[in-house]
């Protein structure tokens, strides 16, 4: 006995629903039509279509974007779905590196790249040797605005507050635009010169704070999560330079009497570990969790999906461990 098709069913413009799928993941009519290739009032008119069709209003305007409606909320998990299932069948995702032509933008410290860029470059250099890259430097903790407005593919570094940040919003129920994966982790050590006279001495958290201190800043700010692990405990050192690369860190490190933290794995790549005195820090730090992160746009390109199993075969080759997934749910 064949099923009976609602006429609101038959009569619907499928269309529709990629509209709504897209204003409900941004939040915002702009983006929406940003990302879908369309002016704005043929995304309005579209909704409008839709409201008209499903009998609700769907969204309202709320500050500078908009809230969905709780129907909206509740349709939206089966509409993206069934959207994901439909274009995996029509549009099979298909990628072949030894063919292909991309060019695929990086973001991230000299750290990472001396971590990853080599086994990065290898990879290419035997399955696809037209696919080109560009590596950037990280110039924020956030790279958010730098993944939204399509300034790199993909942002690979330390973003502990980002990360918060998104989880949280997560799970309050908010619609979140970016993906994230583990690379690695690490542990970051403070680095002096063979000479220093707390070279031979063991480190303690009097000593420590009283000296003279570099920082390795993205934003120039001379204030970092070493120094937030401090404040915790009632203590502060004194900053008396900041510089933007780790590298810049170690070579001047080496020429004077200042402390520097750096990540332990990426002493022994700057030809200078020879120079170098590695202490633990004298109080608790978190871990380096290095992770990948991405627009959701992204999420679906074959060829961004490509380049990011390479990055996690490269992190799992350099590191010997499984790389861990932890995407935040959308």
């Amino acid at each position: 006995m064949p099923i009976a098709i609602p006429h609101t069913f038959r009569t619907l413009d499928l269309n529709l629903l990629r509209v709504f799928d897209e204003v409900m993941a941004e939040r915002s009519l702009t983006r929406a039509a940003h990302n879908l290739a369309l002016t704005q009032p043929a995304v309005s008119n579209a909704l409008r279509r839709l409201r008209e069709a499903l009998g609700d209003e769907l969204v309202r305007r709320h500050g500078h974007g908009i809230e969905p409606t709780p129907r909206a909320l509740a349709l939206w998990p089966s509409v993206r779905e069934a959207l994901r299932q439909l274009q995996s069948a029509i549009v099979p995702s298909v990628f072949a590196p030894q063919q292909a032509k991309s060019t695929f933008v990086l973001a991230m410290a000299d750290a990472t790249a001396a971590e990853l860029m080599g086994g990065l470059a290898r990879e290419l250099e035997l399955q696809a040797p037209g696919v080109s890259l560009r590596v950037l430097p990280l110039t924020t903790r956030d790279p958010r605005k730098l993944l939204s407005e399509d300034g790199a593919d993909i942002a690979l570094g330390y973003f502990p507050a980002v990360l918060a940040d998104l989880t949280a919003r997560a799970q309050s129920g908010e619609a979140i635009p970016f993906e994230h994966q583990r690379l690695y982790s690490g542990e970051y050590v403070c680095v002096m010169r063979k000479g220093h006279p707390l070279a031979k001495r063991p480190i303690n958290l009097q000593n420590y704070c009283a000296a003279r201190h570099l920082l390795v800043s993205f934003s120039g700010r001379a204030y970092g999560f070493v120094d937030e692990a401090l404040a915790t405990i009632g203590q502060q050192r004194r900053i008396v330079l900041t510089v933007n690369q780790f590298f810049t860190a170690g070579r001047v490190v080496v020429n004077s009497d200042l402390l520097t933290v750096l990540p332990r794995h990426f002493v022994p790549t700057t030809g200078m570990a020879h120079e170098l005195v590695l202490h633990d820090l004298p109080f608790d730090v978190p871990p380096v969790q290095v992770h990948a992160l991405w627009h959701r746009k992204r999420q679906q390109d074959s060829p961004h999906q490509w380049l990011r199993t390479q990055l996690q075969q490269v992190a799992r080759q350099a590191f010997g461990h499984p790389a861990s997934t932890s995407d935040i749910p959308t």
